[in-house]
């Protein structure tokens, strides 16, 4: 999925426990040059669905703040 020029790829890995781990790769595409952030384990669920929810409200989050952040640096 897109979100304000990002790549956001979620996903949910399941662990022997029969949880799953909330994972995370945001890509940014507007840059000239090409910037990848990866998070592991953000949180455990016992869904899949709600590990993966939680990924993209997290990623939302990380880069509404750094948008935030660019922007009253410059």
């Amino acid at each position: 999925m897109q979100y304000k020029g990002y790549e956001v790829a979620p996903s949910a890995h399941a662990l022997p426990s029969g949880l799953y781990a909330a994972n995370l790769i945001i890509e940014n595409t507007t840059s000239t040059r090409s910037a990848s952030f990866t998070f592991d384990a953000l949180d455990y669920f016992f869904e899949a669905d709600h590990a993966i929810a939680y990924a993209v409200r997290w990623a939302r989050l990380w880069i509404d703040q750094r948008s935030h952040r660019m922007r009253r640096d410059s």
